[in-house]
């Protein structure tokens, strides 16, 4: 039973809160989920230096293989569903880095000024790899993560594909899970902070962010400028999203972007019937759900069903932004 529950939270993405996987470090806090810190399984390797922590898994195939830097959310730490794609990955033939950028020892502890320069230290080393081709360079984060990647894609000019699951249009304030008040932004970059939307208004029903998002206009230094992003993008999110409005702020990205001078590739799927944790692998068949896939939207069947449809889509976008990366390369 244990195993069957670790195999459907790996899958679901959230398992770092409910199982403690074997050899891994977990450290339970009086707020919010526990941290953990998985050991990568046979095959990978676990990548500990001081600003640096993540599990490497090398993708299955000859040569040099393209590689996907993979963020999670603000559950923090490396977590079993966080390893769990990672591996998936490589066995899709990508050089995988899953990397914790906060929460951990020696790391932010609270969602506040998290230095973009984290993400960008994790690009280099995966560029300089032996086992990289360089030039194959992709970024995927979800939620909290998927704000991460789009920031930081923005900024680079060698990311030849990114993947944003259930994601943000815009810098956020951040927060601490004691719920303490934080002031600033999640983000920080130079030392300063990356200039972000804050959340002054709680609506009747309990939401921070659409608001928030109402007053958007009034912070345009917030909005993440996607349209610098060259290379391709794929969002996905769930219209019953209860955590954030994901699908709003996935087509704001899309408007953002076809707004754009040139022509920017992005892709949009937005699944009718699921909410935050519709994105991420498929679950394995004959598996019951948990019922915390229902937690923040949508209905069991109907996130199954968009990760069913999502997890192949995905996949199928990265080797084709890849092919297509490599093809301009040897052009060159």
């Amino acid at each position: 039973m244990r195993k069957a529950l670790k195999r459907t939270a790996i899958a679901l993405g959230v398992g770092a809160a409910l199982v403690t996987a074997g050899g891994a470090w977990l450290a339970a806090q009086p707020w919010g989920p526990p941290v953990e810190l998985v050991e990568p399984v046979a095959g990978g390797t676990p990548i500990r230096l001081p600003e640096l922590v993540g599990n490497y898994y090398p993708g299955v195939g000859e040569g040099p293989r393209p590689a996907i830097l993979l963020l999670g959310g603000s559950e923090g730490g490396l977590g079993a569903a966080a390893d769990g794609q990672a591996r998936l990955l490589a066995k899709e033939g990508f050089s995988v880095l899953v990397l914790a950028y906060y929460r951990l020892p020696g790391q932010p502890q609270r969602f506040e000024l998290i230095p973009l320069e984290t993400f960008t230290r994790a690009l280099d080393w995966l560029k300089a790899h032996e086992g990289v081709e360089p030039a194959r360079l992709a970024i995927m984060g979800t939620s909290k993560g998927a704000e991460a990647a789009l920031l930081v894609a923005s900024r680079r000019t060698d990311i030849s594909a990114v993947v944003a699951a259930v994601p943000s249009q815009v810098a956020w304030q951040g927060f601490d899970w004691s719920f303490a008040p934080v002031n600033t932004s999640s983000w920080s970059e130079g030392g300063k902070p990356v200039p972000f939307l804050p959340i002054t208004t709680v609506g009747w029903n309990g939401d921070i962010y659409g608001p928030a998002l109402a007053d958007a206009a009034k912070h345009p230094e917030a909005a993440i400028p996607v349209e610098q992003i060259a290379a391709p993008v794929l969002l996905l999110c769930g219209e019953e999203d209860k955590l954030w409005p994901s699908c709003p702020m996935a087509r704001a990205v899309k408007a953002r972007r076809d707004g754009a001078a040139g022509s920017l590739a992005t892709t949009l799927l937005a699944y009718p019937d699921a909410g935050h944790f519709g994105v991420g692998p498929a679950l394995p068949e004959g598996r019951d759900v948990l019922a915390l896939i229902t937690m923040f939207g949508g209905s069991a069947q109907g996130n199954v069903a968009a990760r069913a449809d999502g997890w192949p889509r995905t996949i199928a976008f990265l080797k084709q932004a890849m092919a297509s990366r490599a093809m301009k390369v040897k052009r060159r």
